[in-house]
């Protein structure tokens, strides 16, 4: 039974756009003739390269490694044969050293063959206590697994036991509360079954004694799925009231579970750690299988592109590839986003890799960014309203304007998670996010 509201203070409801991808099932990239892993794709210290430009590689290898406590490694998402090292932008802007891989002539794994290697087959829901804690969070590290909700923290650090912080519920995340993005739902639809194998893999590694999955009602087939799935395990299925941003973790606690997160602190302070859907299928098949994270589900969605599609790509693709595949840019395409349109960045280079919290691609038309021009901020407070973190927006942002940094950190600049909730209700059209961002870029080089 859960303790929480089912909803959060502040929100907002935009258009979801859900229907141009939600029913597509689940289709499988070519393999691209080159790609590119970054060495840099989580929270943490990046991995310095184990191999060598001329080095021949099969899917799945570690090509990427650090010892740091914060980490996780890379592997090869394709076969073939290492070209010299380069460096990746990524979506945000950050230059990172990446290791290039050209595709071998006849790839080992491919099509239909590749979408049963991740999905197919038997996924066991008991006999869970010959893994011993230790021994989960180990293979969690090993396969390279981060949050593949958009976070990338390595999801073996939240997974490690820990006596002093115990757990007793993991909250799976199955709400992907972004317009136009479908890749958890249509997961939850094909695949239910390793999605609750890895929740209770999970809660073994912790030794939580709850599981729940929160799905927002948006997704009833992905509901009806999940719960056919977790029968007789014990793993609860909770739909919870549509609402943006029902996903961020913060906010998924106090709806589902009613506990109050602390401000700059952590799930894991009130006793909760939160795994996305797509991570818990990964920790089934790190654990089960042995296999590390190499591929993910990448939505391609929006009026801006020809074909709207869920597809399994590998880590490195280049964006171009991936939408190419979905048909490619309409006419009137103006503006592609990588992931969702509140969270997401504009793509300047389509040259762009996929890393692992590479959610999706949103492409948007002239007619989808019409807006009318910036005006000064008539305090309505409307920002305030709908702030799930109970900041005060446009303080922070017109502190950044003008350059007034103490005043940035003095409004909690570093509690805003940039759901853009804020900047989408303003009608003064005042670009808050995008201000916030500078001012939490400056606190951090100070």
């Amino acid at each position: 039974m859960s303790l929480g509201k089912g909803t959060f203070a502040g929100g907002i409801h935009p258009p979801e756009r859900k229907s141009l991808a939600e029913s597509l099932p689940i289709e499988v990239l070519p393999t691209p003739k080159l790609i590119s892993v970054p060495l840099l794709q989580h929270l943490g210290a990046p991995c310095e390269a184990l191999v060598k430009a001329r080095d021949e590689v099969e899917i799945g290898q570690i090509i990427g490694r650090s010892d740091a406590p914060i980490s996780a490694p890379v592997h090869a998402s394709i076969q073939g044969t290492v070209a010299r090292p380069s460096m990746a932008t990524l979506p945000n802007g950050r230059h990172v050293a990446s290791i290039p891989i050209k595709a071998a002539a006849e790839p080992s794994l491919e099509g239909r063959e590749l979408y049963e290697d991740h999905f197919g087959g038997d996924w066991p829901t008991a006999g869970f206590d010959r893994f011993d804690p230790e021994s989960i969070a180990e293979a969690v590290r090993d396969a390279g697994l981060v949050g593949m909700g958009g976070a990338a923290f390595p999801t073996w650090v939240k997974l490690a036991p820990n006596p002093e912080r115990p757990v007793d519920t993991v909250l799976i995340n199955g709400c992907e509360c972004e317009p136009y993005l479908t890749a958890d739902s249509r997961l939850m639809v094909e695949a239910a079954a390793p999605v609750i194998s890895g929740s209770l893999l999970a809660a073994r590694s912790i030794g939580a004694e709850r599981i729940v999955v929160a799905i927002e009602d948006n997704k009833p087939e992905a509901i009806a799925a999940m719960r056919a799935a977790a029968k007789d395990t014990g793993v609860e299925i909770e739909p919870v009231p549509t609402k943006y941003p029902q996903g961020a973790e913060k906010q998924l606690v106090i709806a589902v579970l009613g506990r109050v997160v602390p401000g700059g602190g952590l799930p894991l302070d009130v006793g909760v750690v939160v795994v996305n859907v797509g991570t818990a299928a990964a920790v089934a098949r790190a654990v089960l299988r042995g296999k590390p994270l190499t591929h993910r589900i990448v939505t391609v969605s929006g009026d801006g592109i020809d074909r709207p599609k869920n597809i399994l790509v590998p880590i490195g693709v280049a964006y171009r590839d991936v939408i190419e595949f979905a048909g490619g840019l309409e006419q009137d395409a103006a503006r592609v986003i990588a992931g969702g349109p509140m969270m997401g960045f504009t793509l300047g280079d389509f040259g762009v890799p996929v890393t692992k919290g590479t959610s999706g691609i949103t492409v948007l038309t002239h007619d989808n960014l019409r807006q009318v021009a910036e005006t000064a901020c008539v305090r309505c407070g409307r920002c305030v309203d709908v702030c799930p973190m109970d900041l005060v927006p446009t303080r922070i942002a017109l502190a950044a304007r003008r350059g007034l940094w103490d005043q940035v950190r003095r409004y909690h600049a570093g509690s805003c998670m940039e759901c853009g909730c804020c900047a989408y209700e303003c009608p003064a059209q005042i670009p808050l996010v995008q201000l916030i961002r500078l001012g939490k870029a400056q606190l951090a080089a100070a």
